[in-house]
């Protein structure tokens, strides 16, 4: 059973949206070589902590820390510590909070100082891989629509989508139904409704290869072949007309929906 939200249920999410795209942006303007990924996780926690909320992550399954801070060939549960990161760098931050009992969860990928060119088309990618994935979340369509249209994106240049781990539905939960996988399983999946709210979140892997692995903290989750990854997620909300972006960040840039006119 899919969760359709009430009103009062979607203020409580935005709530929590909105807290989760402020500490997203406080942590990216904190982020600069040298600085720790343990440093970074700390701005993060004390934006949420001083609204009030919780980390979605803290204590999750065990989960050590409060956001997720993940570099270069690390795809996802990068774990906060004292490694400083290097100009050149790509460091992906999934940050989620939890506020009167309701999550949002969001993550991106940013440059560390001055990075090369196929590390900035790589985060390119992997966000527009996320628009064209919400140009789907209209009422109506299907679970695999989203699917199809972010591994459809990611393979025009060469990369994978990961298949280990998906986006979901978020809530009461961090993870409800339904599942959302970022490549074509066949699956047609259920149909989106209005009310249903959902974390849509492309893992792209530059080398091609899909296949991952844990490292020995198990969380840490890496591209098996060691190539970049970048990640990049949203809490959606599936409404009568166009979805709403509940964890959108003020200023972030916002990528024209297929089929729509580009302002």
């Amino acid at each position: 059973m899919i969760p359709i939200k009430s009103p009062r249920e979607l203020t409580l999410m935005r709530k929590a949206g909105k807290i989760v795209a402020e500490a997203m942006a406080a942590a990216e303007a904190a982020i600069t070589p040298g600085v720790t990924t343990k440093q970074l996780e700390a701005v993060v926690r004390q934006v949420i902590e001083a609204h009030g909320a919780k980390s979605s992550f803290y204590r999750y399954r065990d989960y050590p820390a409060h956001a997720c801070v993940s570099v270069n060939e690390e795809v996802i549960h990068g774990i906060p510590s004292g490694r400083k990161l290097q100009n050149g760098d790509i460091v992906s931050l999934d940050i989620g909070a939890c506020c009167d009992g309701y999550h949002a969860d969001s993550a991106a990928t940013f440059a560390v100082g001055t990075i090369n060119g196929e590390a900035q088309l790589l985060i390119d990618v992997t966000k527009q891989c996320f628009y064209q994935a919400l140009a789907q979340c209209r009422k109506g369509r299907r679970i695999i629509d989203i699917s199809r249209a972010i591994e459809n994106h990611a393979i025009r240049y060469g990369y994978a989508c990961v298949q280990d781990f998906t986006g979901h539905g978020v809530g009461v939960k961090l993870h409800e139904a339904p599942e959302i996988p970022s490549y074509d399983n066949g699956k047609r999946g259920p149909r989106l409704l209005p009310g249903m709210t959902v974390a849509i979140e492309p893992m792209v892997i530059s080398g091609g290869d899909h296949a991952v692995e844990v490292l020995g903290n198990k969380w840490t989750v890496v591209s098996k072949d060691r190539s970049l990854t970048a990640h990049y997620e949203h809490t959606v909300l599936i409404t009568d007309s166009a979805p709403e972006l509940l964890t959108l960040r003020d200023g972030d840039v916002i990528l024209p929906l297929v089929g729509e006119e580009t302002p």
